[in-house]
């Protein structure tokens, strides 16, 4: 039981860091160029993006580490866990391309693969453990969304 608590910690511990490396990117110009942008009317206010994003990298960490638990060396474990490494990657680099090199159609085809790598962990994460899989879903959801609305502001502007 601790050293799943570990392994849950130390992956939520990487997904916050990561989201929190991402933020720099957000914050660079989320207060001067992203307000200049036309938005959709359903585009939500800025303060909910920090809180929305904080508890999905909890969830997203709490997922990887209970696909972590049931053993590295399992073949299936590794598959899922490169697809969740490769995802968390692109999100990163999400807020690069969209925030950091103001982007927004760049950063359209990188939610896109996103979208669908997220899918593939969920597929490779429910092999392993059905509890990460259902944690994963409101992720997806959002992304979901945000993909609507990077569609959105990119065709607004």
């Amino acid at each position: 039981m601790k050293r799943k608590l570990l392994k849950i910690a130390v992956a939520v511990g990487i997904c916050v860091l990561i989201g929190f490396l991402s933020s720099i990117a957000t914050q660079s110009s989320v207060n001067d160029w992203y307000v200049t942008l036309n938005k959709p009317s359903f585009n939500p206010p800025n303060w909910l993006f920090a809180p929305v994003w904080t508890l999905l990298y909890v969830m997203m960490g709490v997922a990887a580490g209970l696909v972590w638990s049931k053993g590295f060396h399992h073949v299936w474990v590794k598959t899922a866990l490169y697809h969740f490494g490769f995802q968390l990657l692109l999100n990163a680099m999400w807020s690069i391309v969209f925030f950091g090199l103001k982007n927004p159609l760049m950063a359209l085809f990188v939610i896109l693969v996103l979208l669908v790598m997220i899918a593939l962990t969920i597929k490779w994460f429910k092999v392993v453990s059905k509890k990460a899989a259902w944690l994963m879903l409101p992720y997806l959801i959002w992304v979901s969304f945000a993909t609507a609305l990077n569609f959105s502001i990119w065709y607004l502007n």
